[in-house]
């Protein structure tokens, strides 16, 4: 199997490797080596950016990422190994298992977003706290007041009618403030791949990311308020 130049790039911030079957250096991210050709298992310290061969950069042109997912899964596709041994066929399922999710993640600008603080160890699944951003409040106490008038009525048989307009109201309005969110998301990522063309500091980085993990807890908040409002309006 013929390795391209391009192929053999190696990423920023992933270590090279030594080749599985003849030793020979591997670029960091690299799915073959240069040398004899085989599959490469994921480097250590790799990431789904450095799986297709990207900086850790929160803007990505759709059509290049879905035109290097469609030549990594030919390339990486079990088809192609069905006389190679065991641990190359193995590397080839681990690899495009890994591939499909990778594209799944970075092909969403939130899923992006998630997916670098989670890496970067800044978000962790499971230990962020949802709260009311205080701002909201208020607006949240009276949602919740209205939901349970929504119930009460329903259950009683009573007329619903003004609930449910008072309700598409509040929902019209959550559903606005997740749009500013996912505008605010969209702007600090330029600034995060602005700060990374730069090369600044740790302190620099690490206050945008501090920024974003706030954004996405704001929107995971306000996304659970408007669930909670089109549940209730569809029951």
């Amino acid at each position: 199997m013929a390795i391209t130049q391009r192929q053999q790039k190696t990423v920023e911030g992933v270590p090279a490797a030594a080749c599985w079957n003849c030793k020979a250096s591997v670029p960091g991210g690299a799915h073959f080596c240069g040398t004899c050709a085989k599959i490469q298992p994921v480097t250590p310290g790799a990431d789904y950016f450095s799986f297709f061969e990207l900086p850790r950069k929160l803007t990505i042109d759709p059509g290049m990422l879905e035109g290097k997912f469609h030549m990594l899964s030919w390339k990486l596709h079990p088809d192609n190994f069905v006389r190679a041994t065991e641990f190359e066929r193995n590397l080839s399922l681990q690899r495009s298992s890994e591939l499909n999710d990778a594209f799944r993640t970075l092909r969403e600008p939130v899923g992006r977003v998630e997916y670098l603080l989670d890496f970067l160890g800044v978000r962790k699944e499971g230990t962020t706290k949802q709260q009311a951003p205080p701002e909201l409040l208020e607006e949240v106490f009276e949602l919740n007041e209205s939901l349970d008038e929504l119930r009460d009525a329903r259950a009683s048989g009573g007329d619903i009618a003004a609930l449910r307009t008072k309700l598409e109201a509040a929902q019209k309005h959550f559903q606005g403030l997740l749009a500013e969110v996912d505008a605010d998301l969209a702007a600090i990522a330029r600034d995060w791949d602005a700060v990374l063309d730069a090369n600044a500091g740790d302190a620099t980085r690490s206050a945008l990311l501090a920024k974003m993990s706030d954004l996405l807890n704001r929107r995971a908040y306000i996304r659970n308020l408007v669930a909670g409002v089109n549940a209730e309006m569809a029951a």
